[in-house]
């Protein structure tokens, strides 16, 4: 019996997980999202335009970027006989999430503070926009950890639920949205050119943003820390720019206890805690929202497929 789309979807879930724990993310320009940010990297040059027409020519390559990049996936999920699919969407999916790489980056970070400031510094340059020259140990952390509890949305729950809602195109489209805003979405002379991407970025990620800060609010209240995470959320979500980012990292400090700091910027929780004390409760944190959501999309799958199968008989 050829099982229905939504069971081969969960499959597809579950073992798409499993490949990111085994494998994580190959260090190739060859990748898919590697070769994603070349093409980007090819367009997204604001002196390429003309000042008046740099949000026209955002729109415009904006949507030719997430066409060519979903088009094999569109391509495969249409396609593929199922029992090919399920051996290659698992592997298509990992490309556009990254579970494993982001704790790999940021316990890169911590590692590097063991050798000195100065390798912090470095290592954490490769995960924020901000300037790192000047950061001490305790903003290297936070930005380091920040990356992380961010991330949590961009880089898993959202392409994790845009699959779930659309298949392999809906995660493909997600990946394609977030790193064009995390490539053109700042306010410097970027802004005109990267105004759709950053604009699209946030309404991809508003839902999922607010399915993680759920999940968050449940794990920390099995620790007891749910009021300490509700009430940090609603006085400091509000503290970094954008509507998603910022309460998810409220939650995530309030439920740890720890703060998140950019100078200059922002402040996001009461700092009980250092973030030498409360960094592996964020990484258990991570872990198990990454989970959570992986059970309770996949078992919503199934149901469906099971409700489907008997309509169908």
């Amino acid at each position: 019996m050829v099982p229905s789309a939504v069971t081969l979807a969960a499959l597809v879930l579950c073992l798409a997980l499993v490949v990111d724990r085994l494998i994580g993310d190959p260090h190739s320009r060859y990748h898919p999202v590697a070769l994603l940010g070349t093409f980007i990297g090819l367009w997204g040059k604001p002196g390429y335009y003309p000042e008046k027409l740099q949000r026209a020519a955002g729109v415009l390559f904006w949507a030719i970027t997430v066409f060519l990049f979903c088009l094999p996936f569109i391509l495969v999920t249409t396609f593929a006989p199922w029992y090919l699919y399920l051996l290659g969407a698992p592997f298509l999916l990992k490309c556009c999430f990254a579970w494993r790489s982001l704790e790999e980056h940021t316990l890169a970070v911590v590692s590097a503070l063991k050798d000195g400031v100065e390798n912090g510094r470095e290592k954490v340059s490769m995960l924020v926009s901000r300037d790192t020259a000047k950061l001490d140990r305790d903003h290297i952390l936070s930005a380091g950890y920040e990356s992380m509890t961010e991330n949590l949305n961009d880089s898993i729950i959202a392409p994790l639920f845009w699959f779930s809602i659309f298949s392999l195109p809906g995660a493909a489209a997600c990946r394609a949205i977030n790193t064009m805003d995390a490539m053109l979405g700042y306010r410097d002379e970027r802004e005109r050119l990267g105004w759709c991407a950053a604009r699209m970025d946030d309404i991809a990620n508003f839902i999922p943003a607010r399915i993680t800060v759920l999940l968050l609010l449940i794990w920390f209240a099995g620790r007891g820390r749910y009021s300490r995470a509700w009430q940090v959320m609603r006085r400091d979500g509000h503290l970094r720019p954008g509507f998603n980012g910022g309460i998810i990292m409220a939650a995530m400090a309030g439920g740890t206890g720890i703060r998140f700091e950019k100078p200059g910027v922002y402040t996001i929780g009461d700092g009980e805690r250092t973030l030498d004390e409360g960094g592996t409760d964020i990484l258990k944190a991570v872990r198990a929202v990454t989970l959570m959501y992986t059970i309770i999309a996949c078992c919503t799958l199934f149901l469906l497929g099971v409700m489907i199968n008997n309509i169908g008989i």
